[in-house]
């Protein structure tokens, strides 16, 4: 369970590991009417990520379906260009990355960090946003991340698919979007496909959000979706996931101290 700071004027309702808030706001449109912001948080199986419900149909995004948008504390570029998201890594220390959903946003956050120093901030922030109906990002922020001077856009594979193969390739996109995308982001994250390669049969995907930094994300990968994909469409032979280059340098240094800590324990003391 959270501890909330005071909110004030905040009702909070607590319903297991998760809470409801309703914010009581005047409308930016009729100053004499009064909006009922309503934002839920819900935990993910990623720890250090929580998931920022907005159940008024009020949306973060321009519409329903829309791509989610991660954005890093590391890259100034994108937040140059994101309010919400400068917003939020600005008043919230602490803060690695912000992925902005369609109708949530997900936060997450160093593990030396608890939510209870950031929760209520986030809420504030995101009730705020809503009622004032604030753009989430402007509509540079788009040409930013495709042009690469985001600073970490990730370069994929490009495939030259004949029809028959090209078939495929939507068979693929069609299932993740309806079948696997929604429990993707369920659990606070969100999926992009990045792509088939006919000859091996691979699926290249690029994970987002809670999901991405999760413990079980190659589970998440392997289990669930690499099966799902091969169970319905026979061509598919294996899941890669697409990795940030900070993401592959990471993890780069992780396996690195792996190997130094397994040799220095079968050294003979």
């Amino acid at each position: 369970m959270f501890k909330l700071l005071k909110l004030n004027p905040t009702i909070v309702k607590n319903a297991g590991t998760n809470l409801s808030i309703t914010k009581t706001i005047p409308s930016p449109l009729l100053n004499k009417s009064i909006r009922f912001i309503h934002i839920k948080t819900l935990s993910t199986p990623n720890e250090n990520a929580i998931k920022f419900i907005s159940t008024d149909g009020e949306l973060f995004l321009d519409k329903r379906g829309a791509p989610s948008l991660e954005i890093k504390n590391t890259d100034q570029e994108l937040l140059k260009h994101s309010p919400l998201a400068r917003k939020i890594i600005a008043l919230c220390p602490g803060v690695e990355s912000v992925m902005i959903g369609d109708d949530f946003v997900t936060v997450n956050k160093d593990e030396l960090l608890h939510w209870n120093q950031i929760t209520p901030e986030v809420i504030d922030i995101l009730t705020q946003h809503l009622a004032k109906g604030e753009e989430s990002v402007t509509d540079k922020f788009h040409t930013v991340k495709s042009s690469g001077e985001s600073g970490y856009e990730i370069t994929f594979p490009k495939f030259e698919l004949n029809e028959e193969e090209q078939e495929i390739s939507d068979m693929i996109d069609e299932l993740i979007q309806t079948r696997i995308r929604p429990a993707i982001q369920d659990d606070g994250g969100d999926i992009l496909y990045r792509g088939f390669d006919p000859k091996t049969g691979t699926v290249y995907l690029k994970l987002q959000g809670a999901c991405k930094s999760c413990s079980s994300s190659e589970d998440t990968l392997k289990g669930g979706i690499e099966s799902m994909l091969k169970h319905y469409i026979e061509e598919v032979e294996n899941v890669v996931q697409v990795l940030d280059p900070e993401e592959e340098i990471a993890l780069k240094e992780f396996e690195k101290l792996e190997a130094k800590l397994e040799k220095e324990k079968q050294q003979p003391k």
